[in-house]
């Protein structure tokens, strides 16, 4: 199962008490303090791997938590600092506290790791405060707190092409027909039920990843059909890559449709690279000169992914805008 969203509770482990001892050697009637520092809580930190794809195993683990550190002992012993306890997810995840908003992570790079909450500091044992005017103090500092955060995790899917089009556009069937990605494929409406990443190979050294999601209807971005909930995994992507179907009876209206929706989610996505592919042209002609007007500067192209026709020219017009872009 795809899960792309998730809400979790992090809690990062206390600081170690601080300790109250004094020197009882033999001979030593009046020893000095000693007693040490508490050790230091574990972090919570959080790891890309490039080994999970989706957020799945979050809807079953809700809360982690990190152990305190151990407390001060005698002899200025300092307590041992808690393990920290490490958290695999998606490249691609974003990480935000609840509360505020604020991005406390975003993970982009396999490997990165960030720490999300931070353990607390030790207390400080009695002989931290020792002075010529107070030679056997009492006082004692108690453990930090760590770090406490209820956290919202996002998965957005890392692609270079973005595939925007409405239902039954053809989408699945193009992202099969340029790369090695078998989505599910079919004449209905809202085949696609989850995000998909196929790579796109072309000559040696030359690749790159293209993402479909499910389509689009109006009124998408006040809930209606699959809503905008998968939008957030063509924020990343280079170029838009927008797919109309030319057996539609207003291709004008199914271009603005897209626009819109796309405006209504995050109007920086009008601001991307765009291309235009008019699709299933084995079953109808070019598009018409009005729709063409429409579009003003963006490039378009007719295909059609069943029978491969101008594919190459596709990827090709597509490789070109992303060396552009790099």
């Amino acid at each position: 199962m795809f899960i792309d969203y998730a809400k979790i509770h992090v809690k990062a482990g206390d600081g170690g008490d601080g300790c109250v001892a004094f020197r009882r050697e033999k001979f030593v009637p009046k020893g000095g303090p000693a007693g040490g520092d508490g050790g230091k809580g574990g972090d919570i930190i959080v790891i890309a791997d490039e080994h999970i794809h989706t957020l799945m195993d979050f809807r079953y683990q809700r809360t982690y938590t990190s152990q305190r550190g151990a407390h001060g002992k005698g002899s200025n012993m300092t307590g041992k600092n808690a393990d920290d306890v490490w958290i695999r997810m998606p490249i691609g995840t974003i990480i935000k506290e609840e509360k505020s908003g604020k991005i406390l992570a975003d993970l982009v790079s396999p490997g990165e790791k960030v720490i999300i909450a931070k353990g607390g500091r030790g207390g400080r044992g009695n002989a931290r405060f020792s002075s010529p005017t107070n030679q056997t103090p009492v006082q004692w500092e108690p453990g930090h707190h760590g770090e406490e955060y209820d956290i919202v995790l996002e998965l957005k899917l890392l692609a270079d092409v973005g595939l925007v089009g409405l239902p039954n556009a053809g989408k699945s069937t193009l992202l099969a027909r340029m790369s090695a990605a078998r989505p599910k494929i079919a004449s209905y409406p809202f085949t696609t039920l989850t995000p998909n990443l196929g790579i796109v190979k072309l000559e040696a050294f030359q690749s790159f990843v293209v993402a479909d999601i499910p389509g689009l209807i109006e009124g998408a971005s006040a809930g209606k059909g699959l809503g905008i909930q998968f939008l957030r995994h063509i924020e990343r992507t280079k170029i838009l890559l927008f797919l109309i179907d030319l057996t539609s009876p207003d291709m004008i209206r199914d271009y603005h449709i897209l626009m819109d929706e796309l405006k209504s989610f995050n109007p920086d996505l009008l601001q991307r690279r765009k291309l235009v592919a008019f699709t299933k042209s084995d079953l109808a002609s070019g598009p018409p000169e009005e729709i063409l007007k429409q579009l003003g500067d963006v490039k378009s192209i007719s295909i059609s992914a069943v029978s491969g026709d101008n594919i190459q020219k596709l990827l090709s017009s597509l490789w070109n805008m992303l060396q552009a872009i790099d």
